[in-house]
C-alpha cells in the first residue's frame, strides 16, 4: 500500500483545508477532457500536431503511450509494433528488422521499437493509424517524427505558457511486464523523468492496465490511474479479472494504491460503477469517446456510413450527467464544447 494514499482520502473527507494538493483538472470546473494520444480524430496520433491541436481546442491533459527504444529511451507510440503508425514498412534499410514476437501472450509480427535506437526511430515518420476510418488525416502522413516522452513534457509546458493554463501529461506504461522481461523496464525511466522535470500533481497523472506497474511507482507524488479493460484481466495478474476489479471490493483494493479508474465507456452505461467508484474514494474517467458512427451507441448514430459523424454531443452529455470526472477522447474539441453546453 502506498504510504499516505489512504490518509489522503481521509484528509479529503475532513474538508478542503486538510486535503492534499489538487490533481490536474480543468481551470473552470467540470469533467477533465483528456486528449487521447492528442487529438487523434483530427491528426495522426502521438504527434506534435496532434497534441498541439488537442490543447488549442481545450484539452486539459494529453496522453502519451510509452514504449522503449533499444537504447532505453521512452518514446510515444500506441504500441511497440510500429508498422501501423510509421512508414517503417516502406523503408528498405529496415526490411530485415521485421520479426515475430510474443507480447503479453499474443504473437505479433512487424517492427518493434525495442529493436531500434532512438536515432534510427527519428528517421521514421508518423502516419495515420486508421486510414480507412480517418482518410482526411492521411494528408499529414510523413510530416512528423516519433516523439520522446521528454519532448511531450517540454511541449506540454510550452503550451501551458502559451495558453495560460496548466496542461498535464497522462503517460501510460504499455506492456510493462513484457518490457521488464527483456531488460527494458518502463517504470524507472518514467520515475526519473517525472522527478527530473519536477512534475507535480497538477502536471502529471500516470496510468497503466497493470496494477503491479502502478504499485512500483507509488512513491511518486502524482496521481495514479488504474485502466480497466472489458474482457479478461490485467496481464500481470492472471487470476484477476477486470470484472472483479470493478466490484465494490475490487474498487476498494484499487483505492489502496491509485486515485482514478479508467474503464471502457461501455462498462459505465447502465451500471452503478460511477457511484461505486466515488464511494471507494476514486475518480472515474471512461474511454474512448469518438465521433464516428461505428464507435457510438446506435441511438446516437446519424446517416448510413460507419465513418459518418453521429451525435457525439449527446453521448458526452449522457456521461457528464452520470457524474464522470473525466473523459478520454479522440475529439477533445467536441468534449469541451459539450462541457460548456452542460
Amino acid at each position: 500500500m502506498r504510504l499516505g494514499r489512504r490518509s489522503l482520502l481521509l484528509a479529503a473527507a475532513a474538508g478542503p483545508a486538510a486535503a492534499a494538493p489538487a490533481a490536474a483538472g480543468p481551470a473552470r470546473g467540470g469533467p477533465v477532457v483528456i486528449g487521447h494520444r492528442g487529438a487523434a480524430g483530427w491528426r495522426p496520433e502521438h504527434t506534435e500536431a496532434s497534441y498541439t491541436y488537442a490543447v488549442q481546442t481545450g484539452a486539459d491533459w494529453i496522453e502519451p503511450d510509452l514504449v522503449p527504444t533499444k537504447d532505453h529511451v521512452l518514446v510515444v507510440r500506441h504500441e511497440n509494433e510500429i508498422s501501423q503508425t510509421t512508414d517503417v514498412a516502406r523503408r528498405p534499410e529496415f526490411e530485415g528488422r521485421r520479426t515475430t514476437k510474443t507480447v503479453d501472450g499474443r504473437a505479433v509480427t512487424g517492427w518493434f521499437t525495442e529493436d531500434f535506437t532512438l536515432a534510427e526511430l527519428k528517421t521514421l515518420r508518423a502516419v495515420e493509424r486508421l486510414p480507412q476510418v480517418r482518410n482526411r488525416n492521411t494528408v499529414f502522413d510523413g510530416r512528423a517524427e516519433v516523439m520522446t516522452f521528454q519532448e511531450v513534457v517540454d511541449l506540454a509546458r510550452r503550451l501551458s505558457r502559451e495558453h495560460g493554463r496548466t496542461v498535464a501529461v497522462f503517460p501510460e506504461t504499455k506492456h510493462p511486464t513484457y518490457f521488464r522481461s527483456i531488460g527494458l523496464p518502463l517504470e524507472p525511466r518514467l520515475e526519473a523523468a517525472i522527478r527530473r522535470n519536477r512534475l507535480g500533481r497538477r502536471e502529471c497523472v500516470v496510468q497503466s492496465f497493470e496494477p503491479t506497474s502502478l504499485k512500483r511507482m507509488t512513491d511518486l507524488d502524482v496521481p495514479l490511474w488504474q485502466a480497466l479493460g472489458t474482457t479478461g484481466g490485467p496481464y500481470d495478474l492472471p487470476s484477476t479479472t477486470y470484472r472483479d476489479m470493478m466490484t465494490p471490493a475490487g474498487l476498494a483494493e484499487i483505492a489502496r494504491y491509485a486515485d482514478w479508474i479508467g474503464p471502457d465507456k461501455s462498462s459505465v452505461a447502465g451500471t452503478s460503477l460511477v457511484a461505486d467508484a466515488h464511494a471507494a474514494g476514486l475518480r472515474i474517467g471512461p474511454y474512448t469517446f469518438r465521433a464516428e458512427n461505428q464507435f457510438l451507441p446506435e441511438r446516437f448514430r446519424r446517416g448510413s456510413g460507419a465513418n459518418d459523424f453521429g451525435d457525439a454531443f449527446a453521448e458526452y452529455a449522457l456521461y457528464y450527467r452520470m457524474g464522470v470526472d473525466a473523459v478520454v477522447t479522440d475529439f477533445p474539441d467536441l468534449a469541451v464544447i459539450a462541457r460548456r453546453s452542460g
